[in-house]
């Protein structure tokens, strides 16, 4: 059993799916656990199981493209902890499938905002929060076609393609010269409400629990992994 007693962690997207089941991990392995997302009332939904199973966690409602909200959010942990050993990047936004021709501005634009800029913003507020940690980890959750694109995906594959080559970039300049380690972490097919958008005709059950997704995280978060580590995570067998 990996043991984070002691331990502060931040998840984004953390109100459903696999970034609030990471959450309610990261709490059973003994971390104090910042949820982070938009829904407030999921959030605290969120919160209030963690408690029940004996953790501890802080809700901080957050649209993490609004303006200086993450930068604040940074601030507010900088002056209650003081360092941060854990972040987990789970928020995206799916934006509409359709043909590289036939994608809509608006809804491009939102992606790119909330999985390419948001990303950055969150890489560059919390790495002095990370520095200041003895084991500074992020975990930053991707998709398979950010690496291998798919036909009527692009909106979507390229929000996070660019999100994961500022990841990777950041991963080989923060290595030789702090403690920082950074995972690249592809859930695969997994039975979120996401997946039910992108799949609408698939049979969810053929599809794994965002908690075996959040074990797995949980789990690397205590091996000495080099840094950038990339791994998909398959349906169990």
């Amino acid at each position: 059993m990996t043991d984070l007693s002691g331990e502060t962690a931040l998840v984004t997207g953390a109100s459903r799916g696999i970034g609030a089941a990471t959450a309610r991990a990261l709490a059973a392995a003994g971390a104090h656990v910042v949820l982070t997302a938009r829904d407030t009332k999921a959030l605290e939904a969120v919160e209030e199981a963690i408690f029940e199973a004996g953790g501890t966690a802080t809700i901080a409602p957050l649209d993490l493209v609004e303006g200086d909200g993450i930068a604040r959010l940074a601030q507010a942990l900088s002056t209650r902890w003081g360092a941060l050993d854990i972040l987990v990047h789970a928020a995206a936004v799916l934006p509409q499938l359709t043909a590289v021709r036939d994608i809509d501005q608006a809804g491009f634009s939102k992606a790119l905002s909330a999985n390419t800029m948001a990303t950055q913003a969150l890489l560059a507020a919390f790495d002095p929060l990370l520095r200041k940690s003895a084991d500074g980890r992020l975990v930053h959750l991707t998709t398979s076609v950010a690496t291998a694109p798919r036909a009527f995906w692009g909106a979507y594959a390229a929000s996070k393609a660019a999100a994961e080559v500022l990841v990777d970039c950041y991963a080989q300049e923060v290595r030789n010269i702090s403690k920082i380690r950074v995972a690249i972490i592809d859930p695969g097919a997994t039975r979120t409400g996401m997946r039910a958008k992108a799949y609408p005709g698939e049979d969810p059950a053929r599809n794994k629990e965002p908690a075996v997704v959040a074990d797995r995280v949980v789990t690397l978060l205590g091996e000495q992994f080099a840094s950038p580590h990339r791994e998909r995570i398959n349906q169990p067998s």
